[in-house]
C-alpha cells in the first residue's frame, strides 16, 4: 500500500518573514537536491529520517510554514511510530527556521543601533536560518569560497549529479561524508570543475567529518580550521548556520560593505553592541544587502 503524504502546520512564535527566507533559500538552492519557487513561496528538498530520506515541501507565509512530507515507503510502521517520525521531522524544520525563538528581546537590542533600526522595523520577524544537513552546508560553503553565489551553486549541483543518491521523489540526496571521503580526488576535481586544491579541501573535510565522533557529530571549530583550505570566515559562517545565535563573520565582504566599507577589526568592534544576538544582526544586514531590498 502506497503511503500518503503527511501534512502539518508549523506556527512561528510571533510571525515570520517569508520573502526574506525565500530570498536566502533561492540564493543557496543546490540544483538537483533542492527546489525553490519564489512565486509559490515554496521550498522542497530531502531531509534525513530514520526511515530514510524524506522529501519535504515547505510553504511559507507570515504566520509560519505549511509542511508536507511525501513518504515513499511501501509499508509503514505502526501509527505511533508514524506520529513520532512526524514529530521528529517537524522539530527539524522548526530548528532550521528558528521558529521557536522569542524575537522581542532581540529586537530591543538591535533597535538600539541606528543602522539596524529601519531594518528591524521593516522585518521585525526576521530569524536566523540554520540547516537540516550540516555536512551539506559545510561542503557547499567550501565550494562557494572566493566565487560568486551562482558559481557556488553550479559547483554544488555538479557534485550532487556526480555523487548524490537518486531517490524516488525525483531529487538527489546530497552526498554523505562517507561517499566523498572515499572519492578519487582527480575524478571529483574533473566532475565538479574545481581546482586541485579545492577538491582536496572537500575530501579532507569529508574525512574530518567521519573522524568526528565516528561520524555521529560535527567537527569542532579547531578541527575545521585544521582542514587545509578552510579559514576563519568559513568556520564563522558555519557557526551561524549551526545554531550559535551570537556567531559573527567579521571578515565577510557583504557585511563590511553594509557597514560602510569597514575593516574586519572595525566590524568586530561595531558588533559588540549587538551581543548576544550578533547572528540576527548579520541576517538583517545580509537580507537587506544581498537577498531583498527595502
Amino acid at each position: 500500500m502506497a503511503a500518503l503524504p503527511w501534512r502539518v502546520r508549523l506556527e512561528a512564535l510571533g510571525g515570520l518573514e517569508p520573502d526574506a527566507i525565500l530570498g536566502s533559500l533561492a540564493a543557496h538552492t543546490v540544483p538537483g537536491a533542492e527546489q525553490t519557487d519564489l512565486g509559490a513561496r515554496t521550498h522542497s528538498r530531502l531531509v534525513s529520517s530514520r526511515f530514510g530520506p524524506q522529501r519535504v515541501l515547505l510553504h511559507f507565509d507570515e504566520g509560519g510554514i505549511d509542511l508536507t512530507i511525501e513518504n515513499h515507503l511501501e509499508a509503514m510502521a505502526p501509527s505511533l511510530t508514524d506520529h513520532d517520525e512526524l514529530a521528529a521531522l517537524s522539530a527539524t524544520i522548526r530548528a532550521w527556521f528558528d521558529l521557536d525563538t522569542d524575537l522581542e528581546p532581540i529586537r530591543r537590542v538591535l533597535d538600539a543601533d541606528p543602522m539596524l533600526t529601519p531594518l528591524v522595523a521593516s522585518r521585525p520577524n526576521l530569524r536566523v536560518i540554520g540547516t537540516p544537513d550540516p555536512f551539506q552546508s559545510a561542503v557547499t560553503t567550501v565550494l562557494g569560497q572566493q566565487v560568486s553565489l551562482p558559481a557556488g551553486r553550479t559547483f554544488a549541483g555538479r557534485l550532487v549529479a556526480a555523487y548524490g543518491e537518486p531517490v524516488q521523489s525525483g531529487l538527489r540526496r546530497f552526498p554523505e561524508a562517507k561517499v566523498l571521503a572515499e572519492a578519487c580526488a582527480e575524478e571529483l576535481r574533473a566532475a565538479v570543475g574545481l581546482t586541485s586544491a579545492r577538491a582536496a579541501t572537500v575530501l579532507s573535510l569529508a574525512q574530518a567529518w567521519l573522524v568526528s565522533n565516528d561520524g555521529l557529530g560535527m567537527p569542532t571549530r579547531e578541527a575545521l580550521l585544521a582542514v587545509p583550505g578552510i579559514g576563519q570566515w568559513t568556520v564563522d559562517y558555519l557557526a551561524v548556520r549551526f545554531g550559535d545565535r551570537d556567531a559573527f563573520t567579521p571578515g565577510d565582504l557583504v557585511l563590511r560593505r553594509a557597514l560602510g566599507g569597514v575593516t574586519a577589526k572595525q566590524a568586530t568592534v561595531r558588533a559588540e553592541a549587538w551581543r548576544p544576538y550578533r547572528a540576527y544582526a548579520l541576517m538583517h544586514l545580509w537580507t537587506h544587502t544581498a537577498y531583498t531590498r527595502l
